[in-house]
């Protein structure tokens, strides 16, 4: 474990000092919010959120990239080099398997959110080949969520799901879309959670946390080595993301960080912990699906605007209130969490 703490303290310092520059690059590119009228996934126009988020436009976008590339390199070098700093190489898994399909989800939805931030910020959703509708990125997403169950289920074959009071439940070749539709949502959770300064970012670290204490409880150090890291890039990244943010962390980030998130409480055999534990993502991604639907159904909406973080900036609630009383109900579900994973 305390090598491990050493490792948050690596990637803290090397994304400390590298983030600056980076900011600085993307101003010089350009790679800003951009000024434009949003629209929901049925292509209707959102006003409430682009009166609410105008002061937000101009901020660097894409600092998850950042992230994603220096998490890789160092874990890459340090899953190779545990041996040599008196770590002992241990896992539930295969690590050289587990190694790919973490590494595989975090670079792949990383391109494809890449590839949204590219798209809204160039303006390519004006051409025909970039301005592909929700419903075909949504496809993507389900491809190579479906791609890393199979993954998971062949490779490591975990095909059970740990549901306190109940036992273990055996799901069979069942894994496979539930895991697919775990990732996709929690993709897609972290997504719509990035909408206020410091609050992905915040949730994400307090999940984190949870999870490495409990890698470390069942001396997965493949996992807690991947884990430790990422905690220590995104508290770095906190520094420059919360009120007011000098950087988002983009879809590139948000995209990733949800389906690896999802991924590594599949790896630990607890997707229910994982729903405790991400309580505030479950609360954000629901409203917001409440909402399409009873929009789409209903033809009206169940809330003046969702998700649930902007309804209560429409109330009045400042900006900073709303995220820290997020981060303090996170905390509270990630020991819920734990508690109810080792009871």
């Amino acid at each position: 474990m305390v090598q491990i703490l050493g490792l948050v303290l690596l990637s803290f310092f090397v994304i400390s000092v590298l983030l600056v520059p980076f900011i600085n690059i993307l101003y010089k590119i350009k790679f800003q919010r951009q000024k434009q009228k949003t629209r929901d996934i049925f292509e209707v126009r959102t006003p409430i959120f682009d009166k609410l988020h105008a002061h937000k436009i101009g901020t660097p976008v894409g600092g998850g990239a950042l992230i994603i590339f220096v998490v890789t390199i160092l874990y890459l070098l340090a899953i190779n080099l545990i041996p040599t700093l008196g770590i002992e190489r241990t896992a539930i898994y295969p690590y050289k398997k587990e190694v790919q399909i973490l590494i595989f989800t975090f670079l792949s939805f990383g391109l494809l959110g890449a590839y949204d931030d590219l798209r809204k910020t160039f303006g390519f959703k004006k051409t025909k080949f970039w301005g592909l509708r929700f419903r075909y990125k949504f496809l993507a997403q389900w491809i190579l969520a479906t791609l890393i169950a199979a993954m998971l289920f062949w490779q490591l074959g975990i095909d059970i799901v740990n549901v306190r009071f109940f036992d273990v439940v055996n799901l069979g070749y069942f894994y496979i879309p539930f895991a697919a539709f775990v990732i996709v949502a929690f993709a897609n959770a972290v997504n719509v959670s990035d909408g206020l300064d410091g609050l992905a970012s915040g949730l994400l670290v307090i999940c984190l946390v949870a999870f490495l204490i409990m890698s470390s409880s069942i001396l997965d150090t493949t996992l807690s080595t991947f884990i430790g890291l990422w905690i220590g890039a995104l508290i770095a990244f906190c520094y420059f993301n919360i009120w007011p943010a000098r950087i988002w962390l983009g879809d590139v980030g948000a995209l990733s960080f949800g389906a690896t998130l999802a991924v590594s409480g599949l790896l630990l055999g607890k997707p229910i912990a994982l729903a405790i534990i991400g309580g505030m993502f479950v609360v954000e991604i629901s409203s917001s699906l409440l909402q399409l639907l009873s929009k789409k159904l209903r033809g009206r909406k169940i809330f003046e605007v969702a998700p649930v973080h902007l309804w209560l900036q429409l109330k009045g609630w400042p900006e900073a209130k709303i995220v820290s009383r997020f981060w303090l109900a996170q905390v509270m579900l990630a020991v819920l969490g734990l508690w109810l994973s080792f009871f």
